[in-house]
Parts: structure tokens; sequence; C-alpha cells
């Protein structure tokens, strides 16, 4: 593979242009948006020199790379591409759009990649005449650092694709994992209970934002979730369990918290916007956390369960392999352990009980234990030998 093209010059656009181009392949990266562009131009000028100054990079290699990469308004310099990879805003009718035009552009051998993060890609590959070379490609932020790229075909994606691009993301130097195209994929399927789960417990008054947080950091995560839900924005974060809640027909264990959805209508978004479940005003002050050590166990405990529940319940369903799914939680998301590891540690016995309680004692069919949960613990068997 020779030339990768990259449609959308915003954060991640940019980054993925930056990595294609850092493994020697020559880069166009289109946007309609002059500013956009220039404004791409200038990070990636930024970032080779703080590489440069870091000592990650020679000068030689910083210069060789941005002269890589050819920045351009004009969709037709996308022709001669290997591949294409589209990395524009999330919207299922833009999207099937650009891939009209951009199919009528390369040849029939160029791999279209979407990068969504939550659109199914049946739906986009749908606008397509050849389908079976579009596949999701879903990098997560900032993409030249995360090292997880989540590999997702649609059912008429030719399967030689996936093993190309298996191949060609480990060339990259990152982890790779096959989804199946359902709502979320792996990860943002998977990680919803660390956020729904956090807030249930503190809209019950169990505990406050600062003492979840606390607990699960000292479990071994580097962000509690009310931090991590307010350094990723809750407009975001809020948008896509709404999304995900409503792709899976509303099943009660993706959904929503009034709690989120009122910090969005109020506009106080997180660390972006100055506050959300914390103030972040200068003189703010720190709220101190409860470091009980049964309260902390309480709340590890829940949110752990709900979790692996969660990875046991997308194995069962073939949404990925078990060491996809592990590799995905701790390369794309940063968890301290794989789920489905974590689980055998605990003992799924263990887990099934929590879950068991939880549903008795709530009634509701969010705690729900998998089936496969319900079958590995009843047959005495682990996820890893």
């Amino acid at each position: 593979m020779n030339k990768v093209s990259v449609i959308g010059s915003g954060a991640m656009g940019t980054g993925i242009a930056q990595i294609a181009a850092t493994h020697g392949h020559e880069v166009t990266l289109y946007d309609n948006n002059e500013d956009a562009l220039n404004r791409a131009g200038s990070r990636l000028e930024k970032i080779m020199n703080r590489l440069v100054e870091k000592g990650r990079l020679t000068e030689e290699d910083a210069t060789a790379i941005l002269s890589r990469i050819e920045l351009t308004s004009e969709l037709g310099r996308v022709e001669d591409s290997d591949m294409v990879v589209e990395a524009i805003i999330e919207n299922l009718d833009i999207k099937k759009q650009v891939f009209r035009k951009i199919e009528n552009l390369v040849s029939e051998e160029c791999i279209l990649a979407t990068n969504t993060s939550s659109l199914s890609i049946a739906s986009i590959a749908s606008a397509c005449e050849h389908r079976g070379r579009v596949v999701g490609l879903h990098f997560f932020n900032p993409a030249p650092l995360m090292p997880l790229v989540e590999i997702i075909p649609a059912i008429t994606t030719d399967a030689k694709w996936v093993d190309t691009l298996r191949q060609l993301m480990l060339d990259w130097g990152k982890a790779p994992a096959v989804a199946k195209d359902t709502p979320g994929f792996i990860v943002n399927r998977v990680a919803r209970p660390f956020y729904s789960e956090a807030i249930r417990i503190y809209e019950e008054g169990m505990a406050e934002p600062e003492t979840i947080d606390q607990a699960m950091k000292d479990l071994g995560f580097r962000m509690g979730p009310f931090e991590l839900m307010d350094f990723i924005g809750h407009d975001v974060n809020y948008t896509v369990t709404e999304t995900v809640f409503k792709e899976f027909y509303f099943d009660p264990r993706y959904k929503p918290s009034f709690s989120q959805k009122r910090l969005v209508e109020a506009g106080l978004l997180g660390r972006k916007s100055g506050r959300g479940f914390y103030d972040y005003d200068e003189g703010a002050e720190k709220p101190t956390p409860d470091t009980d050590p049964k309260l902390a166990k309480k709340i590890t405990s829940r949110i752990l369960a709900m979790l692996i529940n969660e990875a046991v319940d997308a194995l069962y369903l073939r949404v990925a392999s078990k060491e996809d799914l592990d590799i995905a939680m701790t390369k794309g998301v940063n968890y301290p352990k794989g789920l489905l590891k974590w689980a055998d540690e605990l003992g799924l016995d263990h887990v099934l009980n929590q879950l068991e309680d939880l549903q008795e004692e709530y009634g509701e069919d969010r705690y729900r234990p998998s089936v496969l949960l319900k079958r590995m613990s009843n047959d005495n068997v682990k996820f890893y030998s």
C-alpha cells in the first residue's frame, strides 16, 4: 500500500494522516474548508517540532514526514489512493454523500474506510456500488498516541480486506481488534456501565462523584468515571449513550441518566465549559472524597460487575473474540486489566452472585446476568485456562 488519503482535517483526520505519513505512506489530507486545512497544517508542524524537541524524531525525519502529506481542498486528488479513510462529522447522510463521490474517483481495489465511532458500517456501505471494500476503521483520540484501532466489517465487506487492515495496523504499531457491526462496536458498548452505573450510584445518594472517582482510581483506573465524562465532554458522552440506547431498541442496560442530560441542557459540558460534575474555575475548592473502604468496595464491586457482564455478553453475541475484547478495553480506554481476565480472577460465581443480588434488589432488567456468564459459572469454567 502506497498512498493513503484522509477525508476531514479535524483532530482525528490530522492524526490519522500523521500516522500514515510517519510509516512511509504518501498522504493526501482533504478538507473542503481552507481554514481547517491551514489549522491542520499548523498543527502538524507544531507536533513535528515538539517530537524533535523531545528527541523522538530527527529534524530530517520530521521534514520527511511533513513532505509526504499533501493538504488539498480538491477531492479529485484522492483518485490514485490505495486506501481512503473518512474522518468527518458523525452524520450518516453526509458520510453517504462523501462515499458516493469517493467511489467514483478511486479504483475498485481501493479500500474505503470510515472512522465512525457509532454509525452502522452497513448503512454507510449501502451508498456504494462496490460495497465489499467498505469497512469501519475506528481510531481513538489522540490517534497517534492511542494504540487501539477497531476494525469493523459490514455484512457486505470482503473478508480479505479485514486481514489486510489488521496487518496494516500492526505495521503502523497499532493494536487492532475486529468487531461486529453492532451499536458501539466494542469500546463504546462495553464501557457504558463505567459511566451509567457510576451515575446511578450517585443519583441514589450512595456516594458523591469524588468518592466514586477515587474508589475506581484506587482499583487501577487512570481516571474516575466523572472525571472522564467531564474530560470527554457531556455533549459527546451523553450522545453516545443515547445513541447506543436507541440502537439497542431501548434496552434498559444502556439507559441514559437525567443527571447527565440536565448538564448537557444547561451547557455544563465539563472541562471545556468550565463546569460539569466538577467546577473547574480557578478558585474552585476541590471536593474531598470519602475514603471508607467498605463504601469503596460497594462502589467498585457494583461497577466492575456491570462492566464484566457487558464484556461477557459481547462475547456471547459474537461481537468480538475474547482476546479482542480484552485488547480493546486495555488499549482503547486504558483499563487496568482485560474484563474477561478480571472475571476469571474474581471468579465467575462471584460476579454472577453480585448481578443476581442487584437484579433481585432493584427488580430491573438492567442488572440481568448474561446467559454466557450463567452457563460458564454452572460449568465451573474460565475464559482463559
